[in-house]
């Protein structure tokens, strides 16, 4: 067997027992609030559906995430790319319609990422200081074109699409379906096709995927192109929900989705990736949330845990790296 395939296969199998590994994590994290808040609405129906459809956003920024740290990237900006989005679809959908405002939203995502690209690419700055700089850009352009100010979504055909709607005695949200989509497909992209293995060839060793012919220039374009255009449709997610957009919105998002990749098993140096390791990490950070809500902790402790969570789990992924 040649050797490429075997590498291959062997990351393959190496991601399946990742993704078990982190199943389990998440079915005691869930029995120990099971237990802990039996009598407090922890295992209600509706808590439980809450939970996934509070995290679905996020899962869907932690998704793309995977692709921009499999290829050894990072992508700091996704958060105020959040804010971006919201404010320009809605800009758009207030002076086009629906479609100016998904055009306006999706396009400035892709925009982004090809700024992104570039100066990673062709001007070849490290993307940590690259995207660290976009963040004050970004955050101060959605300031700016709105005066600080919300701006009312008043289309409902866009706020349905894009989060208002709830189907099943309006339990479950149509971002819950958003999410499974999106993973479903990046999943296969990942493990079942060509680019998926470009992707973190590329993690694992850069300059052999160039000698093995992989066009690493074009893959990083693709993986910032993704982060962005995630950020930014995440952005759209939350103004059809809340029926209004905001600069803030994202605001502290970044920060949950490392987290959540990263207890989802996946490498902060590149080479490895599971997107439904990023998809049962967000869901532990939910239930951690939820738990400690419904326990009593405010918004300032829950910040301290989510910290401290963050840090172990980079700890775990340096020691396993």
């Amino acid at each position: 067997m040649p050797k490429k395939m075997t590498i291959s296969m062997e990351r393959v199998r190496l991601a399946k027992f990742q993704d078990l590994l982190i199943l389990v994590a998440a079915v005691l994290v869930f029995c120990i609030f099971a237990v802990a808040l039996r009598n407090i609405g922890f295992l209600t129906a509706v808590n439980l559906i809450n939970i996934l459809n509070h995290t679905s956003v996020i899962s869907i920024m932690a998704v793309a995430y995977v692709f921009v740290l499999g290829a050894g990237q990072i992508d700091l900006s996704i958060g105020v790319v959040v804010g971006l989005g919201s404010v320009l679809s809605a800009l758009g959908l207030r002076h086009f319609g629906f479609i100016g405002g998904v055009a306006a939203g999706l396009g400035i995502g892709i925009i982004v990422g090809l700024f992104h690209g570039f100066f990673v690419v062709r001007l070849r700055i490290p993307p940590f200081l690259v995207t660290i700089a976009t963040m004050s850009v970004f955050e101060g352009v959605s300031r700016w074109i709105t005066d600080l100010q919300a701006i009312s979504i008043v289309n409902d055909t866009f706020s349905n699409i894009f989060g208002g709607l709830r189907m099943f005695d309006n339990k479950v949200s149509i971002l819950l379906f958003w999410m499974v989509g999106i993973a479903i497909i990046s999943h296969l992209a990942l493990r079942k096709t060509t680019w998926g293995i470009k992707v973190l060839s590329i993690g694992s060793n850069e300059e052999g995927a160039r000698f093995a012919g992989i066009n690493v220039d074009r893959v990083k374009y693709a993986v910032f192109i993704f982060s962005s255009l995630a950020g930014a449709f995440a952005g759209m997610l939350y103004s059809g929900r809340m029926e209004s957009a905001r600069y803030s919105y994202g605001a502290s998002d970044l920060f949950t989705v490392i987290a959540a990749v990263i207890i989802g098993g996946n490498s902060i140096f590149g080479g490895k990736g599971t997107v439904i390791g990023a998809i049962i990490g967000s869901i532990i950070l939910g239930m951690i949330n939820n738990g400690l809500l419904l326990w009593g902790f405010g918004i300032d402790q829950q910040v301290v845990f989510r910290g401290l969570i963050i840090l172990i789990a980079v700890v775990i992924s340096a020691e396993r790296d």
